[in-house]
């Protein structure tokens, strides 16, 4: 188990649930190994987490899952949760790249991952904007999906126009943020614009977006920054799931 967080008790973290990660070991770009896994989870644990949904890769040309894919090795993650008494509740959706398949799957009617209260994940490429992109999600709002913008400090294109992510937010979409970018982790233009939605009152989610034990070191010290003890915890909705 990592030990950071043990040796930095100063600074505390009000959130409790995890919205995105990469934990079902060998699925996608995240873990792995279950060993892997397990010891993030513990990590998790150990600074004061509750609950991980965690949200594997759905892109058809690069981690083409769906259900049968995801489950069985998030039924094996879950039964060595138990086994091992780690105070944590697992449960699993998906993050969705936007792309003409994830645009079939949707006006097909196909079962989508989600947690919560319809909340479904979804990313896009991180330099251009999708033509599609408004009317994607516009359309899963119509039919009663709560679309979440998966780290929108990341992306290019809203650095160019952000007048792009007002839009969107006008359109009642969700947005998540991922700490580490508090860090300057990314680099120092998605630091800025991290923060320029924090101020702009436009963060619904903060999300771990864990991939690797690298990446929950980076965590524990994103939980220390001001920006991060700064977030308007109240308003954020993590808690509520």
């Amino acid at each position: 188990m990592l030990n950071f967080f043990k040796k930095n008790k100063a600074k505390s973290n009000p959130i409790s649930i995890d919205i995105h990660s990469h934990l079902i070991p060998g699925v996608d770009d995240g873990v792995k190994s279950m060993e892997e896994a397990l010891g993030i989870i513990k990590s998790f644990e150990s600074m004061g987490y509750s609950k991980i949904i965690t949200t594997p890769h759905i892109m058809k040309e690069y981690y083409d899952n769906d259900k049968s894919t995801l489950h069985p090795g998030f039924e094996e993650l879950q039964a060595r949760i138990i086994s091992e008494n780690i105070d944590i509740k697992l449960e699993y959706a998906a993050e969705y790249q936007m792309d003409e398949f994830f645009i079939e799957k949707v006006d097909k009617d196909e079962e989508l991952l989600t947690f919560g209260d319809g909340y479904v994940l979804v990313e896009t490429s991180f330099y251009n904007a999708p033509v599609f992109l408004k009317d994607v999600f516009f359309t899963l709002k119509t039919k009663g999906y709560s679309p979440i913008y998966a780290h929108p400090e990341r992306y290019l294109y809203l650095m160019q126009n952000f007048q792009l992510a007002r839009d969107l937010k006008n359109m009642q979409v969700l947005f998540q943020i991922n700490a580490v970018s508090l860090t300057g982790h990314y680099g120092k233009p998605v630091k800025k614009l991290a923060e320029k939605l924090i101020e702009e009152e436009m963060v619904d989610f903060i999300g771990s977006d864990c991939h690797n034990a690298g990446h929950m070191e980076i965590l524990q010290k994103a939980i220390q920054t001001n920006s991060y003890q700064n977030l308007p915890f109240d308003r954020l909705l993590n808690n509520s799931l």
